[in-house]
């Protein structure tokens, strides 16, 4: 299947109405054909992995043919130059989330990104991230604690930024590494306290939206743990 038949798949699938509903949600439609999110998985599904498709998929600058390129491409083919440069493409928060958390939390370069990303000037590269940090505390499994133990620090440092796409990828990544385990969920809350302490509109909002979340959260407890007896 080649691109040009791709983007015709994708046209007979475009709906006005939800085209026109994108704008609602934040999505900057210009770009987009109007296909809902389902559709575009099945015909993921159907292509499977295809790296060189992939790219070139991103290239059309069709919304929804960049999202399918999160999913077909390969994790293990993409370089750290590959998601620079796709970054700088991000137009849309969904974009953004879905190039994260479908391709990009799934490379060996997922964390260092994360560390670099949050620091960029631009809205939706620096959202990238954090969602990365979120992404991360959801999907890899194996990492230790260490790994996240790193990114509160960042997250204290930016939590100052009141841009909408920002803050609340600031504040995703928070509550999403909190919920990760008994063991971080403690110095999550105790990062959002301190957050909260900032003089700043936008912090206080981070930490309090989190807090409200993870003083209640009772994260999972691992298979074959038992709490310790008291005496």
């Amino acid at each position: 299947m080649d691109v040009s038949e791709i983007t015709d798949l994708l046209k007979e699938k475009a709906n006005t109405r939800y085209h026109a509903g994108m704008l609602r949600f934040g999505i900057d439609n210009e770009k987009a054909l109007g296909v809902k999110i389902p559709e575009v998985r099945k015909l993921a599904k159907i292509i499977r992995k295809d790296h060189e498709l992939a790219l070139r998929l991103w290239d059309t600058d069709i919304h929804e043919a960049r999202i399918l390129a999160t999913l077909v491409a390969d994790p293990k083919l993409v370089t750290p130059q590959l998601i620079d440069s796709w970054a700088k493409d991000f137009t849309s928060w969904d974009i953004c989330d879905h190039a994260c958390g479908n391709l990009f939390d799934r490379t060996p370069f997922a964390i260092e990104k994360a560390l670099e990303l949050s620091q960029h000037d631009g809205e939706f590269v620096k959202r990238a991230g954090f969602v990365l940090m979120a992404g991360l505390a959801v999907h890899d499994k194996k990492a230790d604690n260490k790994m996240f133990i790193q990114f509160f620090p960042v997250i204290e440092r930016e939590a100052w930024d009141k841009r909408n796409f920002v803050k609340k990828a600031v504040n995703w990544a928070l509550r999403q590494i909190g919920k990760r385990n008994q063991t971080l969920l403690p110095l999550a809350i105790q990062c959002a306290e301190r957050i909260l302490l900032q003089d700043n509109k936008t912090a206080k909002w981070i930490a309090g939206d989190a807090l409200r979340e993870l003083t209640d959260f009772k994260p999972p407890r691992k298979k074959g743990h038992r709490p310790l007896q008291g005496g």
